[in-house]
């Protein structure tokens, strides 16, 4: 076994793609191949369930990713260290965020990082929070951004937005009227068509603990979609397919022009955590203790890593 052999499963683990890790990589699909086969006669095992379309990681080699990652993150904290910092490479973090925080938070961040350390890449991983944490547990990411904490050992959070949940309707005479009825009391939410996000998202599982606090028991809710698309449920609200619940950052240009309707939750008080989420166990690299940093001036965030 030997590095460019690690170097390569990595790769083709992160890109579940041959052809991608070679071109990642600058080298020819036969050598990666090669680089693989090699690897798994070593180890004997199957390291890649292989289908038309791409790969996917065996048991065996979710097994061997972790340690793989570590050595090559090592390599590169080496180099980082002791090598020309001229090498005309760039260096790269790799960064898992969930919808909200990408799509909405982020920016802003990146575009200091940016001009701040214009030499550093940077890789955006969109999924939902869930996996957020799964890409930070098992190293594939350096940085992560969720709407929700969920309890898993080695991750660290640091809370840095509050971010509101409304319940969003069509701007019909109905829900115009409702509005101005019934400002403190959603128990007409039990009656209606409801969209959701999909499981996994930190939206949904928000949505649940709110709207138990306001005394609706979400397993009473008609729920008749869960949608991972947001732009989709918006534009199926505004179409009278049914109401849903998503962040006001989300829905504040449609509340705006007037297409859609936001209901604040009772007793949501101020909102949720938008967390900065990091693995603990692992030594963080030059890049992400810089675009963390980045990310704290950029939302005043007081508390240390």
């Amino acid at each position: 076994m030997n590095l460019k052999q690690l170097e390569a499963f990595v790769q083709v683990s992160e890109s579940g793609s041959f052809s991608r890790a070679a071109k990642e990589l600058y080298l020819t699909q036969p050598t990666i191949s090669a680089h693989i086969a090699s690897l798994e006669k070593e180890l004997s095992v199957r390291l890649f369930v292989r289908n038309t379309k791409e790969v996917g990681l065996s048991d065996d080699g979710k097994d061997l990713y972790k340690y793989a990652r570590q050595i090559v993150d090592l390599e590169k904290k080496i180099e980082e260290r002791f090598c020309e910092k001229d090498t005309g490479e760039k260096r790269c973090i790799t960064i898992a965020a969930s919808t909200i925080p990408a799509q909405y938070l982020l920016p802003k961040a990146l575009i200091r990082f940016n001009e701040k350390y214009p030499d550093e890449q940077i890789k955006i991983i969109e999924t939902d929070s869930s996996k957020v944490v799964t890409q930070i547990i098992d190293h594939m990411a350096d940085v992560g951004f969720t709407g929700t904490v969920l309890e898993k050992k080695h991750c660290k959070y640091i809370p840095f937005y509050k971010d509101e949940l409304v319940i969003i309707t069509p701007n019909t005479e109905r829900y115009r009227r409702l509005k101005e009825e019934s400002a403190d009391n959603i128990r007409w939410l039990l009656s209606e068509h409801v969209i959701m996000r999909e499981e996994g998202s930190g939206t949904r599982k928000e949505a649940r603990k709110q709207l138990k606090r306001a005394g609706i028991n979400p397993a009473d809710l008609d729920i008749i979609a869960s949608i991972e698309n947001q732009e989709t449920i918006k534009k199926s609200v505004r179409q009278g397919m049914g109401v849903s619940i998503l962040s006001r950052l989300a829905t504040k240009d449609e509340t705006r022009d007037g297409y859609v309707l936001a209901f604040p939750i009772p007793k949501a008080d101020d909102g949720r955590d938008i967390n900065l989420v990091y693995n603990k166990n692992y030594q963080l690299s030059g890049s992400a203790e810089r675009f963390i940093k980045i990310v704290k001036e950029v939302y005043q965030i007081k508390k240390n890593l």
